[in-house]
């Protein structure tokens, strides 16, 4: 951090957040706020009497709580920049002036007020780290209720030199050395009821390494570990876990089910030994609870600003798990460390290098070149009416609806949903390597042969279309009969589209794209959303059953949930009769009420 401080090429806003993220590759506009320190930083020593003057007292968030700060204080040791701030939800304010009083420097300034600006870049790495879990949720390990069990976050601390008792472990009740020291695993990990059902990868070996430095001090300490299995899988992390039970800790295969108080302040842990098979009580002095990671709490309100995805699990999701692995599926925004998912501290590095090489490959030819699927109006089609303005989630098309001027897109703004395509009412945008014609022709040649046995799904490319290819990776079952055409987004599929279906004998068919608010094209399935509404009351007016167009959302880490709807599309598909798909072509051949028509500008 200092050297990025230093570094004449960075800026580094510190005390800052940002509010809101507009534009494109090449040209994103960031809008920041930048909280007031109250105190001037360029000229501020750092001697630290203006802390030494302060009354009010609060829990150190870097320690652990384990030790005190003052409501002007130093974030941690090596910040930067090198500077008090206060806290003015803890301040006294000018009522007490103490810490003004004291600074000599004269750095100290009340009336300071938050900064709101923005900065234009070319491309966006989010780096937003994680929180450890709460264990307060878990009360059946005590947490809350005996001083004696400590998180490993808090251990950290306890046995570092520069940390709140100088690297001597020692428990709180007593300030005595403890004679045994116990750790559980996957606190907040690996469940399905509290926590997290994912791996939180670090635990486990930050547990071994707190257990080699305990031996290192403590050679006589005794200490036991509790746990599903340890994963030790990294670069001599095996060799790590083998010289950790040579030097006598002991590794017992169960988790505790309860945590007792005794008298004195030791604890009685009950466990499950399950490679012994029998019910064990366990005395300790002091109990340490391995916590799991959680994404960042700021992570949902960055992706809806951003229009990002998530996992399940709640960490963004990449564009492709294999071959992009830290490019957002918006273009121009990548990932690194933690944001993407649990990870150490070596693969959080090289995550990092590959998010800045990924950056510096895009923009250091300082032109941005796009792909070609992109929208282009046909002049002499457009009526001017604006519609396609007012469905484009990235603002790149403008028209003049007063002055009747032809609609004009941005290319280097669009990112090819083809929302704008869809919703046309007269035909006049045409979507470059995925125009209409395409795709009606992949429906011709989809139900060629036996229509009445295939289900036809239009998949985005981005949540269901990689869904599908999830469920292939993991081996799930599914119908055979499912034939699937890519679209860039639920959002190009046109009302033609569907009644061309129809009309060609599809049994059924199924529309899908991203969950409405992780849309890939930002709030672009919002308007497929109230097209498949449109087309249900379109199909029952025609008497034609609107439940065989179904829109489900699909995500791409949901393979599980994508086999389940082909399955449900398949029953479904049974239940449609030769002679109700006889009687839809009919209806849609003899043009009643239903074949042709397209919304109105208006709409």
């Amino acid at each position: 951090m200092a050297d990025v401080g230093r570094h004449p090429k960075i800026t580094l806003h510190t005390l800052s957040e940002v509010a809101e993220v507009k534009g494109f590759v090449g040209n994103f506009t960031v809008r920041i706020v930048k909280k007031a320190r109250y105190v001037d930083a360029s000229a501020c020593a750092a001697c630290g009497e203006c802390a030494k003057a302060c009354p009010v007292v609060y829990p150190d968030e870097f320690n652990a709580g384990l030790s005190s700060r003052r409501a002007i204080f130093m974030p941690f040791p090596q910040a930067v920049p090198s500077a008090y701030a206060i806290n003015m939800n803890e301040c006294l304010g000018n009522g007490c002036s103490k810490c003004s009083d004291a600074c000599d420097k004269k750095c100290i300034h009340f009336h300071m007020s938050d900064e709101d600006f923005q900065v234009t870049v070319g491309s966006i790495i989010v780096a937003t780290g994680l929180e450890p879990y709460d264990p307060r949720e878990m009360d059946e390990y005590g947490y809350t209720r005996y001083e004696n069990i400590l998180t490993s976050l808090e251990l950290e601390r306890m046995v570092n030199a520069g940390g709140p008792t100088k690297g001597e472990l020692i428990r709180p009740t007593d300030r005595k050395q403890p004679k045994s020291v116990g750790f559980i695993q996957c606190v907040g990990s690996r469940s399905h009821k509290k926590g997290g059902s994912y791996c939180s990868n670090i635990c486990c070996m930050n547990t071994i390494k707190s257990t080699l430095v305990l031996k290192e001090h403590y050679p006589d300490l005794e200490i036991k570990v509790f746990y599903i299995d340890i994963r030790a899988f990294g670069k001599g992390f095996e060799d790590l876990y083998n010289r950790s039970r040579r030097l006598g800790v002991q590794y017992i295969r169960g988790l505790p089910g309860n945590v007792a108080e005794r008298d004195g302040g030791g604890l009685r842990v009950a466990v499950e030994n399950t490679g012994a098979g029998r019910i064990e009580y366990h005395d300790l002095d002091m109990l340490v609870l391995a916590l799991g990671i959680r994404p960042a709490s700021g992570t949902q309100k960055l992706q809806e600003m951003m229009g990002l995805q998530l996992t399940s699990d709640g960490f963004f999701l990449e564009a492709h798990p294999k071959l992009q692995p830290v490019d957002a599926a918006t273009r121009g925004i990548f990932y690194a460390g933690c944001a993407e998912g649990p990870k150490d501290i070596k693969e959080s590095v090289t995550q990092g290098s590959a998010a800045a090489g990924r950056a510096i490959r895009l923009m250091h030819r300082g032109v941005i070149t796009t792909e070609p699927i992109t929208a282009e109006v046909m002049a002499e089609h457009c009526v001017s009416c604006g519609r396609c303005a007012v469905v484009c989630p990235y603002n790149a098309i403008t028209v003049d609806v007063k002055k009747k001027t032809p609609a004009v897109v941005n290319t280097a703004a669009c990112a090819g949903c083809g929302t704008c395509a869809a919703e046309c009412a007269f035909g006049a945008i045409v979507m470059n390597h995925s125009t209409d014609d395409q795709i009606i022709s992949q429906v011709d040649a989809l139900l060629a042969d036996h229509p009445w046995e295939k289900i036809l799904a239009f998949a985005c490319n981005w949540c269901s279309y990689a869904g599908a290819d999830f469920a292939g990776v993991s081996r799930l079952q599914y119908p055979a009969n499912v034939r699937l055409i890519r679209t860039m987004c639920s959002g190009r599929v046109n009302e033609k589209f569907i009644w061309h279906a129809f009309s060609k004998g599809a049994p059924v068919v199924l529309v899908s794209g991203c969950h409405i608010g992780d849309c890939h094209y930002i709030d672009a399935n919002h308007w497929t959303e109230k097209r498949i509404q449109k087309l249900h009351q379109k199909m029952e007016k025609a008497g034609i059953r609107p439940e065989r167009l179904r829109l489900e959302w699909i995500s791409a880490a949901e393979g599980v949930r994508f086999a389940q709807v082909m399955k449900e599309m398949e029953l479904l598909r049974k239940s449609v009769t030769d002679a109700e798909i006889a009687e839809t072509v009919r209806i849609l051949e003899e043009g009643k009420k239903v074949k042709g028509q397209r919304p109105k500008a208006e709409d």
